[in-house]
């Protein structure tokens, strides 16, 4: 097989939840242990951090990463979903992991993992370990494919964990509520080994202190701590971070919710020493500042062109879309234009109301099987008052906003992860 038909296996033989939804979520450890003790049990070759949360989770991993690197450290990073390319779960050192050994992983070991049936993310969770052992990485940057407890990463005992915050998403999984969508993430917290939560609610703080206690981990509440002192954008876009002990740190990633993701990495950083990790302020400044040059991430706020500017963002659940929706009104633009997509699971009344009124909408769907079609997205929108037409493609979409948006107009792509990839794919092809 060659890397696109070893993909096509994949995505046939263990489908990936991001293009069908619950079919490919499996629930359980059994296959992530069946398949860790055949490879030998990889993760505990290197140390790993790991971090769960409803948002920001990225951008805390591939902060944290990039601040690893910087230091001298060989770091792994495994992250979900990807936008792209395959390979941008998996990286060392900010490369992505090459074709031939994904090639050569599925061919040599489908033998003994096809019986097992395993999804999409237990056996590309599989792969990352091995290949992070093959590497020889001395730390690992492991993101939490969705909850915690139950999820395929939860076979590592880190030596910290790192919980953003707790949202309302994917409430068919986790539970239809902030204690129970808690309680699953909280479900990382190991005996002994430190936690960070970036974000505490009423709802779920007793939550974590109850597990914390009974894992006997220390624990740490971001919001608590006098690490940052203040924030302001530039007129770049770029973030000011003042901060108690690194001095002033300029912040690559733009989005409004960057603020809260710097507490929680601040916080996390102050463990570093404990867990065994010398990080120094150049390494923590290079960080932030070459964040997305380091690790290749994408699809925070970015910004794919000018006049019109034209910027995507990955945001796809209350709590993400309104920190968008907030981050839009401060912009400066004439007339404002939205792409807009979103998959059928998500609460799509409820978020298209967060949607700002005044502007033009381009309603479409992603090329994932999850994708609401989108002549059904924009009747709904309607119906909350946004106005637009429908296009049966992302790249469409975009193209119909710039054909007539003004140079001084803004252009915003969103609603998924799979609207900004499909946008993303679309350049990279041009």
């Amino acid at each position: 097989m060659n890397y696109k038909d070893t993909l096509e296996y994949l995505y046939n033989v263990a489908p990936m939840f991001q293009q069908v939804g619950g079919k490919a979520y499996k629930e359980g450890l059994d296959n992530s242990i069946k398949l860790d003790a055949y490879f030998g049990q990889p993760h505990k070759k290197f140390r790993s951090i790991h971090v769960a949360g409803t948002n920001g989770k990225g951008s805390c991993s591939h902060t944290l990463a990039a601040i690893l690197q910087a230091a001298g450290y060989r770091v792994g990073l495994y992250t979900s979903p990807h936008l792209v390319d395959f390979r941008e779960r998996i990286r060392v050192d900010g490369v992505r992991v090459p074709q031939e050994y994904v090639v050569k992983f599925v061919e040599e070991e489908r033998g003994f993992f096809e019986p097992l049936h395993p999804s999409f993310f237990e056996l590309t969770t599989a792969m990352a370990m091995r290949y992070f052992a093959d590497e020889r990485v001395d730390v690992a940057v492991i993101e939490v494919g969705m909850g915690g407890r139950l999820d395929c990463t939860n076979i590592i005992k880190p030596c910290m964990g790192v919980i953003t915050n707790i949202g309302m998403d994917h409430t068919h999984y986790l539970g239809d509520t902030l204690e129970k969508i808690a309680a699953e993430k909280a479900g990382i917290i190991k005996a002994g080994v430190p936690v960070v939560v970036g974000e505490v609610l009423p709802q779920t703080r007793p939550v974590f202190e109850a597990k914390a206690a009974e894992m006997k981990a220390p624990l740490l509440f971001a919001e608590e701590l006098p690490l940052l002192e203040d924030a302001a954008r530039g007129a770049d876009g770029v973030w000011n971070y003042h901060t108690k002990d690194y001095g002033l740190l300029l912040g690559e990633l733009q989005g409004l919710y960057q603020v809260k993701n710097t507490r929680t990495i601040l916080a996390a950083l102050s463990l570093m020493e404990n867990a065994g990790l010398e990080v120094n302020a150049d390494a923590v400044k290079k960080g932030f500042a070459r964040v997305c040059e380091m690790t290749g991430l994408m699809g925070r706020w970015q910004v794919t062109g000018t006049e019109p500017k034209v910027v995507c963002d990955t945001g796809h659940n209350a709590d993400g879309v309104r920190l968008v929706c907030e981050q839009l009104a401060t912009e400066r633009f004439r007339k404002l234009h939205v792409v807009w997509g979103m998959c059928a699971d998500k609460d799509v009344p409820g978020i298209l109301r967060l949607l700002p009124a005044d502007a033009v909408y381009y309603f479409t769907q992603a090329s994932v099987k999850r994708a609401l079609p989108a002549q059904e997205l924009m009747t709904q929108g309607v119906s909350v008052g946004l106005q637009g037409s429908c296009y049966a493609d992302v790249p469409a979409a975009v193209q119909a906003a710039l054909d007539v948006a003004a140079a001084d107009d803004l252009v915003f792509i969103g609603g998924s992860s799979f609207v900004v990839a499909d946008w993303l794919a679309a350049r990279e092809k041009k």
